[in-house]
């Protein structure tokens, strides 16, 4: 018989979710309302941030950012080609001209040399992305001058210099999705010490009964899901240790095996959001290879940015592109299914 399949990534969900979830459904209070409040006063304590808005996604959470912080169709964000589109998205909805940079070969974040030469006068904001649950350099980026939205949707529970990822930039955005380090389902997060910043998330989130007609968006999270979610960030220090553990697992049963592993910088922790390996050749064919093992392992990112809009350059992104995999890790997962996992690897390298 075939062994069993394992999955990229799988939310960690049990009777503590399911109690949460239950509490709110037989109390008939389903929309936003007070477990809302109580998620957003429990994720800024986490964080060490003042303020805190929830929203109904991570992609949400960044439009709503860069609205906080008047950015608008004259402006320009720089944000980097090796994401996902959520952060282009955002930048597009609210008129504004998205400019890429580079990554930076050795972590695959946001190359400060490249966001420092995209600088213009029109630089309205940057929009900065932990790769995969390590920070970047946070210190470079925010020095640069124009604010710093730290997107944590993959950093939730990693650490620059001691401090949380998302405490050091002018703003923190999170994702709660499924597959997140906390998960909800759907939904996210924009934090920040800036009480303006974050009075404006809140006024653009729900758009009824109001005074004062603005554009505003139907952008609320609901009580079910912010349940779940302060049942998950009971349980989020454990995922963050699983992971890790998962992760040294991984730098073991890899030895030997001509793949490079996840960079570790001295100043930064990484969550291990993602377990991303750089291949010697093509990504693709090692990905095939796994995938007929029963090993579902992808490419950390779908396509770089620079491929949609159809700027040249970008030889980080490029070559990151082609050759990173990611394995599968998550807090379920086995010791036994990483080994499993290696010994695939191996075959297909």
């Amino acid at each position: 018989m075939a062994p069993a399949p394992i999955p990229h990534s799988r939310p960690s969900l049990g009777a503590a979710e399911a109690r949460a979830v239950a509490r709110i459904v037989r109390s008939g209070h389903l929309a936003q309302g007070p477990q809302v409040e109580r998620f957003e006063a429990a994720m800024a304590r986490r964080l060490g941030l003042e303020h805190a808005a929830a929203v109904s996604s991570g992609t949400a959470a960044l439009h709503l950012a860069l609205l906080a912080l008047d950015v608008g169709p004259e402006d320009q964000v720089i944000l980097p080609s090796l994401v996902c589109t959520a952060p282009l998205h955002a930048v597009l909805a609210v008129g504004a001209t998205p400019r890429l940079v580079d990554c930076d070969p050795a972590t695959a974040n946001m190359d400060p040399a490249s966001a420092r030469q995209a600088l213009a006068r029109r630089t309205k904001a940057i929009i900065v992305p932990h790769a995969f649950g390590l920070p970047a350099d946070l210190a470079e980026l925010c020095a640069l001058g124009p604010p710093v939205i730290e997107d944590c949707a993959q950093a939730l529970g990693a650490a620059y210099r001691g401090r949380p990822a998302g405490s050091l930039g002018e703003v923190c955005v999170l994702s709660f999705y499924a597959t997140k380090m906390l998960a909800t389902g759907e939904g996210g997060m924009v934090l920040s010490n800036r009480r303006r910043v974050v009075d404006w998330v809140r006024d653009l989130r729900s758009y009824d009964e109001r005074p004062v007609f603005r554009t505003r968006f139907n952008y609320k999270m609901t009580d079910v899901a912010a349940a779940l979610g302060l049942a998950q960030l009971e349980r989020l220090d454990g995922f963050v240790a699983r992971r890790r553990a998962l992760a040294a697992a991984y730098d073991r049963a890899l030895r030997g095996i001509p793949v490079r592993l996840p960079p570790r910088p001295a100043d930064r922790a990484n969550c291990y959001h993602r377990y991303v390996v750089r291949a010697s050749r093509a990504a693709g064919p090692i990905l095939a290879a796994l995938e007929a093992g029963g090993i579902a392992a992808r490419r950390p990112i779908f396509r770089p940015l620079h491929a949609y809009l159809g700027p040249k350059g970008f030889p980080g992104a490029r070559e990151a592109w082609r050759t990173m995999v990611s394995l599968p890790i998550f807090p379920a997962l086995s010791t036994a299914s990483v080994h499993r996992v290696a010994h695939a690897l191996r075959e297909a390298c």
